[in-house]
């Protein structure tokens, strides 16, 4: 069991909720769900009751089908099945895989006012139709998205947790790390950016400090990302198959928007609007949109048509994009001896907004055309010292390499001067801070 900091947003839950709300916890197949909730469970309670709806009898199922109406009948059911008594207000019942059985999660509003114990489910394709077609989703849910190991976890995994607050505290207080530890720091983000957050696969390379079975883990995720598509995918999944085959591929490409009619002849980005929500529905991807107009609300000038699609591990991410065998074995060496024949550009990126997603940071771009196009790979916001803490745009480019330009960014600073904040750059080298710039190591990009 890794230390995930859903597991601090779990005890808040707990605590200041009491029990007046279920928790549902979703995300992408094979974060982690199952096992940071069976965790949670063992350590804040005196007993527990787990059930695995993708594994469970129809004696489990029936208690709620045929008792649905009497919460008595079905709590007392539930002990005598797994031989567990639940004290009340000191246990809690887990829904664990939910979306197989859309009729538990509906009677989580029932469950939730009778009160005698707290409600925690995980789903992965949560909202997908047809989990979803013939219920009353409950409003007495609270929800928590588990994403992939960012950084900071997979140095906590690793055993650098010291690192890791030294990190945390360099970047608040703007100063550099001695080189060594920089150096020591680089190496571990370039070994994340090729394992990824998904935890087995962490688990295997923390084992093994081996990339092999790593990898083998890392295809098979992404062999069952492509079952659940045809499998779940329904009339979007040719669709949603294309595009996420294609994520590679766009990601490659000088500007990394995605080109919808690279898929199909005349393809546009309505039609694959719904596959893509699908994938964005089940946290596969992380997408990015283009802000027409910066400012602080970029949501109310985004435009879903033009748009930047990473895949929601970084990891995964590097094994989808090159074949198994040698030639993958060959990138992990070319990246972590620093060789720059292999397009690191769209990894470190997509690295980058993995790390602002597990932040719960929605993803937003900026482009335009002064003579020659320009752009600014992300858009967030976050209060300026400057301006007694009011919020302002904070641009964020990211450099892949320790020879770079930074012209967007310039060009962006001179147009849109009275609405930045802080400007950061994310590369390689060591932190230095230039004015409003501050220029910072890539394995910073977890504390931004």
């Amino acid at each position: 069991m890794f230390q995930r900091k859903a597991y601090q947003q779990m005890l808040q839950w707990k605590h200041e909720n009491n029990g007046d709300t279920a928790l549902l916890i979703e995300g992408a197949r094979r974060v982690g769900k199952t096992t940071l909730v069976h965790e949670f469970a063992r350590n804040e309670y005196a007993a527990h009751i787990l059930i695995d709806f993708a594994n469970v009898s129809h004696d489990v199922t029936n208690i709620f089908t045929e008792y649905r109406g009497d919460i008595d009948t079905v709590l007392r059911m539930l002990q005598l099945y797994f031989e567990t008594k639940l004290p009340e207000r000191k246990s809690v019942i887990v829904f664990d895989e939910v979306q197989r059985f859309p009729l538990a999660r509906e009677m989580v509003k029932y469950l939730v006012a009778d009160g005698r114990y707290d409600y925690i489910e995980t789903g992965s394709l949560i909202s997908i139709k047809k989990n979803v077609a013939d219920i009353v989703i409950p409003s007495e849910e609270d929800r928590l998205t588990l994403n992939p190991l960012d950084f900071e976890e997979y140095l906590w995994a690793g055993g650098h947790t010291l690192l890791a607050a030294e990190i945390r505290a360099a970047r608040k207080n703007l100063r550099a790390l001695p080189e060594a530890l920089h150096r020591k720091a680089i190496r571990l983000f370039d070994e994340y950016m090729l394992v990824g957050g998904m935890p087995q696969a962490v688990a295997a390379f923390v084992e093994d400090a081996d990339f092999s079975r790593c990898d083998r883990i890392k295809r098979r995720i992404l062999a069952l990302y492509r079952e659940d598509i045809e499998k779940f995918g329904d009339a979007d999944s040719r669709r949603a198959y294309s595009i996420f085959a294609e994520i590679p591929g766009q990601l490659s490409a000088g500007s990394k928007r995605f080109k919808f009619s690279t898929l199909s002849l005349g393809a546009r980005y309505r039609d694959f609007k719904s596959a893509l929500r699908w994938l964005e529905d089940s946290h596969i991807v992380n997408i990015c949109r283009l802000c027409t107009d910066p400012n602080i609300a970029y949501g109310l000038t985004a435009s879903s048509d033009s748009l930047k699609c990473y895949l929601g591990d970084t990891g995964l991410l590097v094994s989808q994009a090159f074949p198994a065998g040698a030639e993958a074995l060959g990138v992990y060496k070319a990246v972590q001896f620093g060789k720059v024949s292999i397009n690191k550009g769209m990894i470190a990126e997509n690295a980058v907004a993995q790390q602002l997603q597990a932040a719960s940071e929605e993803l937003y771009y900026f482009s335009w055309n002064d003579q020659r196009p320009r752009e600014i790979d992300f858009l967030v916001t976050r209060g300026f010292s400057d301006a007694a803490g009011k919020p302002r745009i904070c641009p964020i480019e990211v450099k892949s390499t320790k020879t770079y330009s930074t012209v967007s960014l310039d060009d962006f600073r001179r147009k849109y001067s009275s609405r930045l904040g802080a400007e950061i750059v994310l590369h390689p080298k060591q932190l230095h801070v230039a004015g409003n710039r501050q220029y910072l190591p890539l394995y910073m990009s977890f504390c931004l």
